[in-house]
């Protein structure tokens, strides 16, 4: 291994990071209605926990109400009620096959609460950015010690690894800026 291949896997790790961070963020409600939202939501099909997805499709009617399209007539009643019961806080209105599932709107507290789950969502990607960047820092001194790289090339891979850590960490402050600014809008 060389100090080229410990900044690559630093950054793929960092990269990996960032989805797993935008991937939480869509989790968030903001009182607007997005198809994701319902992306977590399990139903029992058959005697097995599925994801909603398997089946159903799940469409935006307007900026407040999402479609559930049930895919088999008597799986209706079992979607809706699995929406009900989801930690979304979410009231479902079964027509027939259809389900309307209506947003309601955010309170002045709960987008505050929502702020704060936004900042330590991000505050654990940043965690776990610089925990990278300190295990890439080991392996660069590892290298070192086996004598397989020199100390200033030690030094300046280092410095690499310091620069994508500040860039990913800027990364994840401007996710989080941009889902507390979404969270706040009314």
């Amino acid at each position: 291994m060389s100090a080229s291949d410990v900044k690559k896997n630093a950054e793929t790790k960092m990269g990996k990071s960032i989805e797993t961070l935008k991937a939480n963020l869509a989790k968030i409600r903001t009182g607007r209605a997005h198809a994701g939202i319902l992306d977590h939501v399990q139903v029992e099909y058959y005697g097995s926990m599925v994801p909603l997805s398997q089946v159903a499709s799940v469409s935006v009617l307007d900026a407040r109400t999402l479609s559930v399209q049930a895919w088999e007539k008597k799986m209706a009643p079992v979607i809706e009620k699995a929406i009900r019961e989801s930690d979304l806080g979410l009231n479902p209105q079964s027509m027939g096959e259809l389900i309307r599932v209506p947003m309601p709107a955010l309170t002045e507290e709960r987008r505050r609460e929502l702020t704060k789950v936004v900042k330590s969502e991000g505050e654990d990607a940043k965690v776990a950015v610089r925990n990278l960047r300190r295990d890439a820092n080991e392996q660069l001194k590892r290298l070192v010690k086996d004598k397989e790289i020199s100390e200033d090339e030690e030094r300046r891979s280092q410095d690499d690894v310091q620069k994508l850590t500040d860039r990913f960490v800027a990364e994840v402050d401007k996710l989080v800026a941009q889902k507390e600014a979404e969270i706040m809008t009314v």
